[in-house]
This record gives C-alpha cells, structure tokens and sequence, in this order.
C-alpha cells in the first residue's frame, strides 16, 4: 500500500522537535538564519509580518516587540509552545494549513517561510496564498535547505585524501522528489515519519513568477562552523564552497 504523505503537520514530531530546537533555535536558527533573515528584512516600526510554517515561535521572538507578528502552523503542540513562550501583545499564533487559501482581509508587509516550504507537499499553492496576503511593496523571504546540495538521501560528503579534497555528491537535481524522513532512525519504537520535497532551483523561480512575484534578492549562506583533526582545512574550505541555505526575497512584479 502506497503510503499516504498528504499530512506532512509536524504535529506527530512536535515535542522531539521542540526538545532539539530549544527556546533560541538550533545552531544554524541562532548563527545564520535569524540573523540573515532580520537582516534582509530590516522591519521596523509596526510592521505586519506573516510567518508560515512557524513552529514554536522562534522568529517571533527574535523580533522587534512593536512588530504586528502572525505566526500559523499546521502542528497545535507547535503553536502552543509558540504562545507559551511568547507573551507579546502583537504577536499571534494559530493553528492552519499554509496550502489551504486563507480567510483574511488582512495584509502583511512580510511572509516569512524560514525552513517550511521545503516540508510542504504543495508549495506553489503556499506562495500562491502568501502572495494574495501582500500588501502593495510586501515582500516574501524563503529560507530552504539548499536545494543544489542538500538533497536528502540523495546528497553527501565525500573526500579524494590524495587530492586534499572534500566535494559534495549529488545523486539527483533537476527531478522533482518526494523524501521520507526518520526522527528517530535508530530507535524504530519512537521513529516518527515527516517528509522533505525537493524541487531545483529554477522551479521555486517559476512558481513565483506564476503568482506574480520576481524575485528582488538571492543568498547562499554557508556553515560557520570549524573543524578539529587532521583534515579539518580540507573541511573548513570545502564547507566555505558549499552553502547550506539558500534564501529568496520576492516582490510584486511592476
């Protein structure tokens, strides 16, 4: 029997995913990502953010306390972590389905998908929704695992020691995939499944040209992390060569 991967809610993972990810985020939230995305977004004053795929809040409370922040996310357990740690008056949380167009007038200067899209199984529809909620000058920032080379199960390290080389292998790029995901690979009697859906680059451009965006801004963000041994130089330059992020800022086509 085919499995069924139309739920990809992370509602069955939340509690571990809460435990690893922590108040802050994991290394990369707190060293790379939050930092990148406060950055291109530069928000200010009272400003209407939308943050889909949210989980436990943590963009929001990386933010400015006048910023006017929504936070939706398919797992309850997720959101109920978000408004038990974060108590700002502007900030909300519910519980929705990013693919499912959404009931409100409102409209955000910012939507926010900061390692979301990549779990969802209809991401045209998403960007489509998030689209409709613009304002006039909004903007879209995307935050992926980058999809050249960091494909699951189909990418890897390796390394030619003669050469002093570390490289990455890519297995497959340009086909769309449909990638399950252990949580627990090891402990079978606690593995929970989610799902990770891969599509190259030039399919996250069409799909925002499709909903009327073009996109502004394009950054590939590297590990800053080092390494310790003896091929920690080989290691270093090769993570300097391969980014882990890749980060997309869009707008209205004029």
């Amino acid at each position: 029997m085919k499995k069924d991967i139309q739920d990809t809610s992370w509602q069955k993972i939340s509690l571990w995913y809460d435990q690893t990810v922590g108040d802050k985020g994991h290394y990369f939230h707190e060293h790379i990502i939050i930092p990148g995305v406060l950055r291109l977004m530069k928000l200010k004053g009272e400003e209407q953010l939308l943050d889909l795929g949210c989980g436990q809040g943590i963009l929001g409370r990386s933010v400015a306390d006048t910023i006017r922040y929504s936070g939706m996310d398919l797992s309850a357990n997720l959101i109920k972590s978000a408004k038990d740690n974060d108590k700002n008056p502007n900030h909300y949380y519910f519980v929705g389905d990013a693919t499912e167009k959404f009931k409100t007038s409102e409209k955000f200067d910012w939507v926010a998908l900061i390692l979301a899209i990549q779990n969802i199984n209809s991401p045209f529809k998403v960007i489509r929704n998030a689209s409709e909620v613009l304002t006039e000058r909004g903007k879209i920032i995307m935050v992926l695992n980058h999809p050249a080379f960091r494909i699951p199960k189909h990418s890897d390290w390796e390394q030619e020691v003669t050469k002093k080389i570390q490289y990455r292998r890519e297995d497959v790029y340009m086909s769309h995939q449909e990638i399950p995901i252990d949580s627990s690979p090891f402990d079978q009697k606690e593995n929970q499944q989610t799902w990770s859906f891969h599509y190259p680059i030039s399919a996250y451009a069409e799909m925002l040209s499709d909903n009327g965006l073009v996109i502004e801004t394009m950054e590939e963000w590297v590990s800053d992390k080092k390494s310790e041994g003896g091929m920690a130089a080989i290691e270093d330059r090769a993570r300097k060569e391969f980014p882990l992020f890749l980060t997309i800022v869009a707008s209205r086509k004029k």
